[in-house]
């Protein structure tokens, strides 16, 4: 049944040979499952895209929940966290997910650095790693307020004035964050926002930049 459904599909879409360029891929030496350290460090890349995955589908679930105002927000949170089917595990993930990811994706840059993987010709692909690393922490930050409790509304507060403290622009940044002088519905409606819509589509421009140049300048050489 699966063989004649996927003869079917490939039949119309040709899927055979993209499938092959992937799990043909050769792999370096270095990167062999036989050099265990070697294999596992290489790996950072790939359990922090793991990650990051994982965040996505939990968001999307807890999407369909989440009431993004004042008057309900915290009470939606509380109702996934008590009266949902597994949500409280399902908001568990995405809550530890959130330093997981950042704790990944900073050993994966430290092995990118310690084994002169940003170097020509892969200097580019290393800039698009750190804009990605950028966009994960605003989205530690914007999800930080959504349960709308005492300490995500002061911490936010916190966050938001020293961005008021960056010269220039600061005051404007503060401006487009809050929406106000002091945080409130437009505050929660904004981080909303940005945290499911914008900052997701540049994550996925940004990831799809980062595995295409991965593909042609291939990986990196040991150190």
């Amino acid at each position: 049944m699966f063989k004649k459904t996927y003869d079917w599909i490939d039949e119309r879409l040709n899927v055979t040979p993209l499938w092959r360029d992937v799990a043909d891929h050769d792999v370096p030496a270095h990167v062999n499952p036989a050099n265990q350290m070697s294999a596992f460090i290489y790996c950072f890349g790939g359990l922090t895209f793991l990650i990051v995955v994982t965040q996505i589908l939990s968001g999307m679930f807890l999407a369909m929940y989440y009431v993004p105002d004042l008057y309900n927000a915290y009470t939606s949170v509380q109702y996934i966290t008590k009266e949902v089917l597994l949500g409280n595990v399902v908001r568990g993930m995405h809550f530890w997910g959130a330093s997981l990811v950042i704790i990944m994706m900073f050993l994966h840059m430290l092995r990118v650095f310690f084994t002169g993987s940003y170097k020509a010709p892969r200097d580019l692909n290393w800039v698009v790693g750190v804009l990605i690393f950028m966009v994960v922490m605003v989205f530690g930050f914007t999800g930080y307020l959504l349960p709308w409790d005492q300490k995500a509304y002061w911490a936010t507060a916190v966050g938001t004035n020293i961005a008021n403290t960056v010269p220039i622009i600061g005051p404007y940044v503060r401006t487009l964050l809050v929406g106000g002088d002091t945080l409130g519905a437009v505050t929660l409606t904004r981080f909303f926002a940005i945290h499911v819509f914008f900052l997701p589509a540049a994550l996925l421009v940004l990831l799809g930049l980062h595995f295409l140049m991965i593909r042609k300048q291939g990986i990196a050489g040991p150190l």
